[in-house]
């Protein structure tokens, strides 16, 4: 395919062959967005699992020290009782009946869905609709608890969920190109940092093996992991 002027005049502030200090990968990527609008910035990490091995299939969430830039609609399925505690942490949509037959009529315009573990039996029915929008609440990724007040506010101030893809590579947002280069690299730093902690005792080798960043529509950068702090 060839490149417009302004692309290639883009791809031409990196060497796409070279890794770059973390930092400084950061601020690469901030000159060689093409967008008009605030792009999302993605992580993109290449492990040395076996995602078809259950101890390999990584997963799991983490709270982003400068959070993701984009505000996260929130429902909360859960008993009366809990109504006012999921409320008060700023859940978007509270309830159990009424939106449960909202989802069945295929309302899915949330990003995230908390349950408590009480109301489970009753939405398990949803997973049609839910489960292939990732919107199913689990208790892996701490969407399945009794303290949605927590589980709220966590998902509201930068919480995100990671998960290992059929070829053994995590892609998740970590923030906005309007976020600082210093904000995105502590968030990419967490997120680094919290894949290692979980590294699976099963796993042979090296087990991070590559790490590129991109902004929506833009070139990949690779990190070079020596320059992260836990490495």
């Amino acid at each position: 395919m060839k490149l417009t002027k302004k692309r290639e005049a883009k791809i031409n502030v990196f060497d796409p062959e070279k890794s770059y200090d973390l930092l400084e990968c950061f601020q690469l990527l901030k000159q060689v967005n093409l967008t008009k609008f605030d792009a999302s910035v993605d992580l993109h990490v290449r492990l040395g699992v076996d995602p078809r091995k259950a101890d390999q299939a990584i997963r799991g969430t983490v709270v982003l020290p400068n959070g993701t830039g984009k505000e996260k609609s929130v429902l909360v399925f859960c008993t009366p009782d809990k109504e006012e505690e999921a409320k008060a942490a700023g859940a978007d949509y509270v309830g159990l009946d009424e939106f449960i037959d909202k989802v069945e009529k295929g309302w899915t315009d949330i990003d995230v869905i908390v349950a408590t573990p009480t109301v489970m039996g009753k939405i398990g029915k949803l997973g049609r609709v839910l489960g292939p929008r990732n919107l199913m609440p689990n208790p892996k990724s701490g969407t399945v608890t009794l303290d949605v007040g927590n589980a709220v506010k966590d998902l509201k101030g930068g919480k995100i969920a990671y998960r290992v893809d059929k070829f053994g590579i995590v892609h998740s947002p970590i923030g906005k190109v309007s976020f600082s280069a210093e904000q995105l690299a502590e968030n990419a730093e967490e997120l680094l940092s919290t894949l290692v902690r979980i590294k699976p005792a099963s796993v042979k080798g090296v087990y991070m093996k590559s790490v590129f960043v991109a902004s929506t529509m833009s070139p990949g950068i690779q990190i070079d992991l020596k320059s992260v702090n836990g490495l």
